[in-house]
């Protein structure tokens, strides 16, 4: 798994570039992703969406195949979220089913935010 976001930066900047490259460990026909973010002991973030349900899907990730290499480039525009100066522990999971049982990614990482955003 392959995920890189540039510029590498919270000031001020409309785009980001975010390029992203995944090896699914099963076909992609329904995803459910699970985003947490932790601050200081308590949680700060916790947003869980829908993404792929097997018809008429907008993310290029739908209809990945098991094994297959994916690999895709977007940007992310609009408002930024301004995160205080910190150390964040954020965990990104992807599901194959509602129930959030049959896990297809998991993303553990820390993230440190050197200086408050202006």
């Amino acid at each position: 798994f392959v995920f890189n976001i540039t510029p590498c930066t919270m000031v001020n900047k409309p785009v980001w570039n975010v390029v992203l490259t995944w090896i699914p460990r099963s076909d992609v026909n329904f995803l459910k992703v699970v985003f947490k973010v932790w601050f200081d002991g308590a949680r700060a973030l916790d947003w869980k969406e829908v993404l792929c349900r097997g018809a008429d899907d907008e993310y290029a990730a739908c209809g990945a195949l098991k094994g297959e290499t994916f690999a895709t480039t977007f940007d992310i525009k609009g408002a930024r979220t301004r995160f205080p100066q910190g150390t964040y522990t954020v965990i990104f999971q992807g599901f194959s089913d509602d129930s959030e049982k049959n896990m297809l990614i998991c993303l553990n990482f820390t993230m440190i935010v050197k200086q408050e955003a202006l």
